[in-house]
């Protein structure tokens, strides 16, 4: 009488049984993957990274990844029941692998926007390479292009790691990566790369293998890069300016590499604040006064010298109090140091030069600026240019009288000008 209760049952049936927990199963799937790939959606628009230094059951840390889908499982019951220890061991979907793969899943579905966004319409290419901490070659492809609404667009494409950079490498990666998503090398209209002899090369640059292929396929050296070496090189040109520089960059490093010297700056300046608040010579707000400290300036970017003088002219006195504290009261082995620091540092020479260079770096900035940005084209970066000069000019014909006349500066910050 049993078995035959179990026959006229359906649902009792080891098929019926054996279907329905797949089907939970095939549920429960979906919910943990669910959970990694908003994971992953996440950390990657936020450009965080997944894996942590502990990724075991006891760490209190297990990386960004397995934090955040602890985070999901706390705000939902239902992802609680699914995820991580409560996943079979054969179906986690937490391994480097399955991160790896969902990251190229969605980065192939953002191409392939990109790749709609293009059309048929033509577009330039704009490529870098640089060496990443794994000491790798890595090159990025970024496509510029008009989008249907007539408006200049560009986008991050795609990293490539190259084996070297040889000019016939970086043109078959380049060539593969364009087949890949059939954009048609005939509809190039531009390339913008750096002025290295690899990329502009004449016979053999790869400028040169892509005209081989499309005559139309101009090439640009970037404007800001051009900029950028223009001014470097005409700076180390003068020698005062040259000798400037290096004392600025032997006065921030002299104060910046160590947290023994930096700390007393930084109390300095946040008494100097409060002083001045109280005088009212500076006014509150909403992200007024903040504590700035001293930059260093790259090799090559012009932009930061600019951040480095900005910085040490607002810090000057600060600064200044900080190098005659120290040669009072510092270690004997630092009191030198600081006292040539601060002869340095009150010189009218160095003082005159970093008043000059802030006046002319307000112009270049906002031309660097200028140039970097996505909309512009030809016929405006040339008309900056013009601007850029004619200011440059203005200034030179004014002379020097209303640099002289910022006595103010020079009085707060105790140096002696003689005018004669």
């Amino acid at each position: 009488m049993q078995k035959w209760d179990l026959l006229r049952n359906p649902e009792k049936h080891i098929e019926t049984i054996l279907e329905s927990r797949s089907q939970k199963d095939v549920e429960d799937n979906r919910m943990r993957l669910k959970a990694a790939i908003e994971a992953v959606r996440l950390l990657a628009n936020q450009g965080a990274p997944f894996r942590g230094h502990d990724e075991s059951e006891d760490s209190l840390n297990q990386g960004y990844f397995k934090e955040v889908i602890k985070s999901f499982s706390r705000m939902s019951v239902e992802v609680e029941r699914v995820v991580l220890g409560n996943a079979p061991r054969n179906a986690k979907y937490t391994s480097p692998t399955i991160q790896k793969e969902l990251l190229n899943i969605l980065g192939n579905k953002v191409r392939g926007k990109i790749r709609d966004e293009v059309g048929n319409s033509k577009y330039c290419i704009l490529v870098d390479e640089a060496v990443d901490t794994s000491s790798k070659e890595q090159m990025a492809i970024i496509l510029r292009f008009v989008d249907s609404q007539g408006l200049i667009r560009e986008r991050f494409f795609k990293i490539v790691s190259v084996p070297n950079t040889t000019s016939q490498t970086l043109k078959n990666e380049i060539s593969k990566v364009l087949t890949m998503y059939n954009l048609q090398v005939r509809n190039m209209r531009g390339q913008g790369y750096d002025g290295a002899s690899n990329m502009r090369g004449i016979f053999n640059g790869l400028k040169s293998l892509f005209l081989q292929e499309c005559p139309y396929a101009y090439f640009v050296h970037c404007f800001a890069h051009r900029l950028q070496l223009t001014l470097n090189a005409t700076a180390q040109g003068v020698h005062d300016i040259w000798e400037f520089f290096s004392t600025l960059s032997f006065i921030v490093n002299f104060l910046d590499s160590s947290a023994k010297r930096h700390s007393p700056l930084k109390e300095v300046r946040k008494e100097e604040i409060a002083n001045l608040v109280a005088c009212g010579e500076l006014q509150t707000g909403s992200g007024a006064n903040q504590i700035c400290t001293l930059q260093r300036a790259g090799a090559t970017r012009w932009s930061s010298h600019s951040r480095s003088i900005k910085a040490l002219i607002e810090l000057f006195s600060s600064v200044k109090i900080t190098l005659t504290d120290m040669v009072d009261h510092a270690p004997r082995e630092l009191q030198g140091q600081a006292k040539v620091v601060l002869r340095k540092l009150r010189t009218f020479d160095f003082v005159f030069c970093l008043l000059l260079m802030n006046k002319v770096m307000k112009i270049t900035e906002v031309f660097c600026q200028t140039l970097q940005r996505k909309s512009l084209n030809f016929v405006h970066a040339m008309n900056f240019v013009r601007h850029t000069k004619y200011l440059l000019q203005e200034m030179r014909d004014e002379g020097w009288n209303d640099l002289l006349c910022s006595v103010e500066f020079f009085e707060k910050s105790m140096i002696l000008i003689c005018l004669t």
